[in-house]
């Protein structure tokens, strides 16, 4: 509307310069005047389009203000709602961050605590070490000392074996008597074999306790041994021989009261065949009971 205003007042100033141009000044003030009453008019009725135009346009943006406003509140609260749920998620933090240090320190002092407990541990695992190195050595000591005695055990072993089996195959030859029990024997007016007649031990059957004689089964070296007992005042004596040779004489004298014991051995090396007897000299006297006082005995040392 304001624009069809002005090209009107432009239409009319246009229009009153060419009847000025044809007529006089006067026509021309006429025409003036009525020009601009004219303009005049077009401009009151311009404005007046124009304010009842403006006015509803006005009520319209107002409206749109209203609802801006509105709606500016309502996004105020919410922002206002989202800053206190923010605050409030700030605080939450917060209180995670409170619980977070406390957890971090509780961390920290139980990190602490085993760190220390890890250096102990760390030295005792040294010692420990240490330990079981001394233990490896000692172990491989033993393991040394082990393997040398299981090795002289096998030679040991072997030579017992040996000497087990030279003791099987060698011939065993033992034998242990007693004179007799009837007491006294002797004097004699001649030597006497003694015969030795309670036997105890005869491994071999060397000693023959009827004839008095032992002999020797195999080569080798023998023992014997003999005790003589005297009850009676007088001579107590034997003689010992090997075949029909005497190689030994043992006599004292007994006094009266109790008995007296003597004792004496020999070794001797014999053939198979060989022969050894005891003789009583004659006037010589040898006591005997059950007790076993007069014996005779002898075994193998070892064969030859």
């Amino acid at each position: 509307m304001r624009v069809a205003g002005l090209l009107l007042l432009l239409l009319g100033l246009c229009g009153s310069g060419a009847q000025g141009e044809g007529g006089g000044l006067g026509e021309v003030g006429e025409i003036s005047q009525f020009q601009k009453t004219a303009a005049r008019d077009a401009v009151e009725e311009s404005t007046e389009q124009t304010t009842k135009q403006t006015t509803p346009d006005i009520w319209v943006e107002v409206r749109a203000l209203r609802d801006m406003v509105v709606e500016l509140k309502v996004e105020l609260r919410n922002m206002e709602a989202r800053v206190k749920n923010s605050e409030n998620q700030v605080n939450e933090l917060k209180a995670e961050l409170m619980v977070t240090k406390v957890h971090v320190q509780l961390l920290q002092r139980e990190n602490s605590v085993q760190a220390t407990e890890l250096v102990s541990l760390g030295t005792r695992l040294t010692a420990t070490e240490s330990k079981t190195s001394d233990l490896e050595k000692k172990n491989a000591d033993l393991q040394t000392r082990l393997s040398s005695s299981e090795s002289e055990l096998l030679v040991s072993k072997s030579r017992i074996d040996q000497l087990e089996r030279g003791n099987a195959e060698k011939p065993k030859v033992a034998f242990y008597t007693a004179l007799t029990n009837a007491g006294t024997v002797g004097p004699h007016n001649t030597d006497i074999t003694l015969k030795y007649s309670k036997v105890f031990t005869n491994i071999g059957n060397g000693y023959n306790p009827a004839t008095g004689f032992f002999t020797a089964p195999v080569k080798g070296v023998y023992s014997f041994q003999f005790t003589m007992c005297g009850h009676h005042t007088g001579l107590v004596g034997i003689y010992v021989y090997k075949n029909n040779q005497r190689i030994m004489y043992n006599a004292e004298w007994k006094e009266d009261g109790g008995l007296k014991h003597i004792t004496n051995s020999l070794v001797l090396e014999l053939i198979a065949g060989d022969e050894i007897h005891l003789v009583l000299p004659s006037g010589y006297t040898l006591y005997d009971d059950v007790n076993k006082h007069s014996i005779f005995s002898g075994f193998l040392l070892f064969p030859l």
